[in-house]
């Protein structure tokens, strides 16, 4: 029996053509640069109003004052990018900043000459809670946002048993390093904000680089093309936590002191930064390039309720609102991008 061959209606138009190669190409492109450009103009705004309501806001002193509040902020967006890339989150970075910037200080106590091993102990101290965390989340098979909410807790009180109140000295080779400037008119924090940035492109070019990427994005599929998932997952803790150490350092050389109170904060930061910056919570596209960008977002915005003269008592409210917007703006460009890397490509998702 022959099966009837279906017939189009004599009323119905011509079946629209399917679209070119060159269409779809243009389409992918545009998807993907759209994160790019929303948090592009997100930055072109705030660093307009800046300008406006601090007509000084490029000189030395200012720009010097400026990526001094930015970088600690973009490393641990850095941190938790890389964490979040590879589908976890870590609600205890703030504290593993926290920490590692205690250890620093206590150990430095103002002498220059005890800085390199206080430096490398609070670098150990991070890559040691991000072990723990990896260990946990990864070895446990533990939810990530409920086994580093329990371990932000650990941190946290650890924290505090190091330097059970704020205080301590940076040795003065740090802070004066810190605010140098060179050339007259690039501060140092802006030339670790650049290093920073470049170091990512190296890992991102690295196998681990596309490990993290193609786990974040399908660990099933990861695991059958012989990824080392769990390998993978803990070592993104760990390079997180690293990352992390290095934004309390940064956070003690601007300062001067150690503070053990500062992780909540921090955290939620990191993640309104990240998701800012065009990554997605559920992993496997962004990159730690939107992250720093969407940091300088972040403390711009800050800067901003404050000089507008916002009354003190609606700051957070009137803050909050602006970084509700954002998200929104970001997150809804970032929907509709509909961009994922897949494993082993480099695509232009990730920045």
């Amino acid at each position: 029996m022959s099966t009837p061959t279906p017939t189009r209606s004599p009323d119905a138009g011509p079946a629209p053509a399917a679209p070119g190669p060159l269409a779809q190409v243009a389409r992918s492109a545009a998807s993907a640069r759209m994160p790019a450009l929303a948090v592009a103009a997100l930055l072109v705004i705030t660093l307009a109003a800046s300008v406006v309501l601090q007509p000084d806001f490029f000189s030395p002193y200012s720009l010097s004052a400026s990526f001094a509040t930015f970088l600690p902020v973009a490393t641990i967006a850095a941190a938790q990018t890389i964490i979040v890339l590879g589908g976890g989150i870590d609600l205890s970075i703030g504290t593993i900043v926290t920490l590692a910037s205690a250890v620093s200080v206590v150990l430095m106590d103002g002498d220059n000459s005890r800085l390199p091993l206080a430096l490398a102990a609070g670098l150990a101290t991070g890559a040691a809670c991000g072990l723990v965390n990896g260990l946990v989340v990864a070895g446990l098979r533990l939810q990530p946002i409920v086994a580093t909410f329990a371990t932000s807790s650990v941190f946290g009180g650890l924290a505090l048993l190091v330097l059970p109140q704020p205080g301590g000295t940076a040795s003065p080779a740090l802070t004066q390093t810190f605010g140098m400037v060179l050339a007259l008119y690039i501060p140092i924090p802006a030339v670790l904000l650049l290093a920073l940035w470049l170091a990512w492109r190296l890992l991102r070019q690295h196998r681990f680089g596309q490990y993290l990427y193609a786990v974040g994005g399908n660990a099933d599929a990861a695991y059958t093309s012989a990824v080392p998932v769990s390998s993978v997952r803990v070592f993104s803790y760990v390079a997180g936590g690293t990352v992390a150490a290095l934004a309390g350092v940064a956070l003690l050389a601007d300062s001067g002191a150690g503070d053990p109170t500062l992780g909540t904060e921090l955290t939620l930061g990191s993640i309104a930064a990240l998701v800012i910056g065009g990554t997605r919570l559920k992993g496997g596209s962004g990159g730690v390039g939107g992250a720093l960008v969407g940091a300088i977002v972040l403390s711009l915005i800050q800067s901003l309720v404050f000089f507008a003269g916002v009354p003190t008592d609606a700051r957070e409210f009137v803050y909050g609102c602006i970084i509700i917007a954002a998200i929104a703006l970001a997150g809804l460009l970032t929907a509709r991008s509909g961009v994922r890397r897949p494993a082993f490509t480099r695509g232009k998702a990730g920045t």
